[in-house]
């Protein structure tokens, strides 16, 4: 059973999605001081040779990811370099895995992360918001577009496989 539920990420769109510039400023301000790494993780793009209207993107998913985790009401502990590295190379494993396959194990094996993946309300929307923003796109997929996936989809790994033992398990009265 996921941590965030579907009713929780549509409030977070929602909300995301009605934010002016400076409550978004407000929540990224939110983010760097719960969560510094996923906002470093963003960040690190622009160094990576992403457009900003590219990180515009990300950033996007960035708050819609964030705001769903308040919305879970869950204490959330902090997510470290060591676990975004550990879910990037995961999530790079598991693309790489499915390409040597042929398109039927292709298929089964992307049909088993989806139904294994503990958020998957959350991956499902991640998922769904690249493919359209990949459809928007007037220019063929490039590098640093598969690096706004990547950031993005480990982003998603990180609050799917965070361990929650201890105070983090506690649901927030303050939401």
């Amino acid at each position: 059973m996921p941590r965030i539920s579907m009713r929780a990420v549509v409030i977070a769109v929602q909300k995301v999605r009605a934010m002016d510039a400076h409550e978004k400023m407000n929540l990224a301000d939110e983010i760097a001081l719960k969560q510094p790494n996923m906002l470093s993780a963003v960040l690190s793009l622009r160094q990576l040779g992403v457009s900003l209207e590219k990180m515009g993107f990300a950033f996007e998913l960035l708050f819609i990811c964030f705001q769903a985790m308040k919305e879970s009401g869950l204490n959330w502990p902090l997510i470290t370099e060591d676990q975004q590295e550990k879910q990037l190379v995961r999530y790079v494993a598991i693309v790489t895995f499915g390409e040597d396959l042929g398109a039927s194990l292709e298929h089964r094996a992307m049909k088993q992360y989806i139904e294994s993946h503990p958020e998957q309300p959350l991956l499902a929307f991640v998922t769904v918001e690249h493919k359209d923003w990949l459809e928007r796109s007037t220019v063929a997929v490039e590098e640093s577009d598969k690096l706004v996936i990547l950031s993005t989809m480990m982003l998603v790994n990180c609050i799917a496989f965070v361990s929650m033992s201890g105070r983090g398990a506690k649901r927030n009265s303050s939401k």
